[in-house]
This record gives C-alpha cells, structure tokens and sequence, in this order.
C-alpha cells in the first residue's frame, strides 16, 4: 500500500482558518458534526465536498456503484478514478481535499431493512440518490424510523432551465426538499452539470444551516 502523502499544514492551522470564516463556535459545531451522505453521483459528491471544506467533522458515505465515464460530466471524480467505487474514490479526492475530516466510506446499496440502525450515529441524513423509487424509500424510511433527525432530500435538478426554480422547502417537522420539485431526466436533456450543482448546494447548505442551529429552509 502507499503511503499517504504528507499533509503541509497542522490541524490547529486548519482550525485557525475556518476560525477565521466562521468563527469558533460555529467552527466546532461542524467540526462535531456527523452526516450521511447516500449517493455519491452528481449530489452526493458536490455535497460532501462542499461539507468537508467547510470543517464538517465525520461524513459517512454510502454507495454501491462504481466511477463511469458517463459520471464526469457532473460527478467529482477524473478519469483515474474510472472503474473506482465511488465511495473509495470520492473518500480518497475528500482526504486530498480537507485531511482532517473522518471519512467512513461503505461500498453497499441502501435497501429499506437497512435503515433501523444505519444512521443511529449521525445528526443529519442527506439523500443523493438518482433513483425515483430509492429516493422515495430512503425518505421514508428515514423518516419512519429517525422520527425528528433531519432529513435533506433532492427533488428536480434536470435540464438546461432556469437554476432560479431550484429551491430548498421545509417538508413537516424535519424534511427538507432542495430541487424544482418537477424536472426529471426522461423529460429531455437529462442532468446538466451545472444545474445539479446548483441543487447539491443548496443540500450542502440546508446542513449546514442545520449544523448551525437554523431549522427554516
């Protein structure tokens, strides 16, 4: 195995610096956070990205598919990485990118007698999938057996439209929806980097919203 490369600046460095963004309290709020991340295609990989530079302290990542040529259009991942499963790629790309979040990476495909005891650990559970019917299995059984923690969820990103449709709505006591609610794939163009990306973060930044302690979308 190699060994991984050394990391130029120390933990108290990178502390300092997020220090200086968000200030300490909100700082060591991400810094003690836990989130799930299911799905590491167009949503999940800009989502963890966006949580791990912003000092999110331990994400736990879960897909089962592997990098695609068809995936670099709108996915954080590069040709190197082709035929990689997503979760150890995507784990390898966040260590190069902020070294001193925890990344748990798990290679498996989230069925429902899965989620009793899955996402025991984490405070917030954010849904990536691109799958209709996974999408809609994952939210509610989240919602069914984590009554209360947080859930964001993505609903309508495809397309070359207008991005000022996608939005974040707050579902019930602790469902977020980010997405247009409408546009699906088989309408037309299917997903559009830039428009995906536009949705990713508004899911990377409802946790953090969350995180910070701020519960209206």
């Amino acid at each position: 195995m190699a060994e991984a490369p050394a990391i130029p600046i120390t933990h108290d460095e990178w502390r300092a610096a997020l220090d200086e963004r968000f200030g300490r309290e909100l700082r060591e709020r991400f810094e003690g956070a836990r989130v799930a991340v299911c799905g590491l295609g167009g949503l999940g990989s800009n989502v963890a990205i966006a949580l791990v530079r912003s000092g999110v302290g331990t994400l736990d990542l879960y897909d089962f598919d592997c990098v695609d040529i068809t995936n670099l259009n709108r996915q954080q991942y590069d040709v190197s990485q082709l035929g990689m499963p997503k979760p150890e790629a995507l784990a390898a790309n966040l260590a190069r990118i902020a070294p001193f979040s925890q990344v748990n990476a798990t290679v498996m495909k989230i069925e429902e007698d899965d989620i009793p005891g899955l996402f025991d650990a984490d405070d917030i559970v954010c849904e990536c999938f691109d799958n209709p019917v996974a999408k809609a299995m994952l939210v509610q059984g989240v919602l069914e057996v984590y009554p209360g923690k947080p859930l964001v969820a993505a609903s309508g990103m495809a397309g070359i439209s207008t991005a000022n449709t996608i939005r974040t709505r707050k579902v019930g006591k602790s469902l977020y929806l980010c997405g247009d609610g409408t546009s699906d794939v088989a309408d037309g163009l299917g997903l559009v980097s830039s428009r995906v990306l536009a949705c990713a973060a508004h899911e990377a930044h409802m946790v953090l919203r969350l995180l910070a302690g701020e519960t209206d979308a």
